[in-house]
């Protein structure tokens, strides 16, 4: 399944607001070029957010006007991409442009979403919808448009049933 990037954002400072781009750099050194996350957490260069998961919880926030209007990047996301599924586990490798990340976990909903909407970290988090940790194995640019593939799924893991169950 291929997808397609449709916002790339970096931030240069924990708690600062996200800064939107055209084209980001990726390295295994730092991951984002310009971000801080990948500086301090060498497993944790960058997060990926599918813009379907995005939506749908939205849509479990909304009220009688709808979903709220929260931008993409009050998730604090680096890639938002549209069209694949991101993996549901860790080992998973994607192509970003040029680019080889592996998925490293789930993104686990901070206290931050509660500042960018009320309820967004429970909606958040149920099935991965905050997306994904990564990261970059081969690096380079990506720029919006670029594809977005799936090359190899997490191994799959075999349900342990204990006697009496």
């Amino acid at each position: 399944m291929r997808g397609r990037i449709i916002g790339l954002a970096r931030r240069a400072e924990s708690r600062l607001p996200m800064e939107e781009m055209q084209v980001a750099v990726l390295t295994p050194d730092v991951g984002v070029l310009g971000d801080c996350k990948g500086r301090k957490f060498p497993d944790r260069h960058l997060t990926i957010l599918a813009v379907e998961d995005w939506q749908a919880a939205l849509l479990d926030l909304a009220g009688p006007a709808g979903p709220p209007d929260v931008p993409w990047t009050g998730r604090r996301a680096n890639v938002l991409v549209r069209g694949v599924k991101l993996p549901r586990g860790p080992g998973a490798i994607l192509g970003l442009g040029d680019c080889l990340v592996q998925v490293m976990r789930e993104t686990t909903p901070c206290s931050r979403m509660e500042d960018a909407f009320p309820g967004l970290r429970l909606a958040l988090s149920s099935d991965w919808r905050g997306g994904v940790i990564c990261k970059v194995l081969t690096g380079g640019g990506i720029s919006i448009g670029d594809h977005v593939q799936v090359l190899t799924q997490p191994s799959e893991r075999k349900k342990v049933v204990l006697p009496g169950e």
